[in-house]
C-alpha cells in the first residue's frame, strides 16, 4: 500500500516541477525537442536514484539532476558545433518558434496589455539567453525555483560563494538590460 502512496507523491512532485523544469530547459536549450528531451531524462534519472529519499529532498535532487542534463547538453553541443564549423556547416538549429508565445493570457482581456507582458517576457527571455551557463543556472533555481543558497550549490556542483558571485553577475547583467521595462 505504501508503494502506490510514494508513487502518487513522486507523480505528484514531477507534475507540479515539469512546466518550471522544461522553461529552464527551454531557456537553455532554446530548442523545444532539446529542452523536453532533458526534462524527461532529469525525470527518469530522478525516480531511478532518489524515489526511496524523502519528499522534502526531491526539489534539489531533481534540479542537480536537470543542471547535469543541461551542463552535458552544452558539453555535446559545443563538440558537435566545433566539428560542424570544420565541415562547413552552421552550427544554429533554433527553429524561431516560441511555444510560450501561444499561450493566452485569461487574467488580461486587454490586447494593449497582453502586448505590453509579451513584450517584457521576451525581454526577460533574451536577458536570460545572454547571460552564461552558470549565472542563469543560479538566477533560475534561486529566484524562480526558490531554493536557497546551499540548496542551489548542491544543485549546479559549487560553493554557495559561486552561486552568489553567479546570482549576482546574472542580476546586474539582467537589470542593465532590462533597464528600459523598469517602472
Amino acid at each position: 500500500m505504501e508503494t502506490h502512496l510514494e508513487n502518487e507523491d513522486i507523480n505528484r512532485f514531477l507534475t507540479g516541477i515539469e512546466r518550471r523544469a522544461f522553461g529552464m530547459a527551454r531557456f537553455a536549450t532554446r530548442n523545444d525537442d532539446d529542452a523536453l528531451d532533458l526534462v524527461q531524462e532529469a525525470m527518469f534519472g530522478f525516480v531511478r536514484n532518489y524515489a526511496d529519499r524523502p519528499a522534502e529532498e526531491w526539489p534539489v535532487l531533481f534540479h542537480r539532476i536537470l543542471q547535469s542534463r543541461i551542463t552535458d547538453w552544452y558539453r555535446r553541443t559545443a563538440v558537435r558545433d566545433r566539428f560542424r564549423a570544420w565541415l562547413g556547416r552552421g552550427g544554429d538549429d533554433d527553429d524561431g518558434a516560441d511555444p510560450f508565445d501561444a499561450i493566452a493570457d485569461p487574467s488580461s482581456p486587454d490586447p494593449a496589455e497582453q502586448l505590453l507582458r509579451r513584450d517584457i517576457s521576451d525581454a526577460v527571455a533574451k536577458a536570460l539567453r545572454t547571460l552564461s551557463l552558470r549565472q542563469r543556472q543560479a538566477f533560475l533555481l534561486r529566484v524562480w525555483e526558490g531554493l536557497d543558497v546551499a540548496e542551489t550549490a548542491f544543485a549546479m556542483k559549487c560553493s554557495e560563494g559561486s552561486v552568489k558571485t553567479h546570482l549576482s553577475r546574472a542580476i546586474h547583467a539582467l537589470r542593465s538590460k532590462l533597464e528600459e521595462y523598469r517602472p
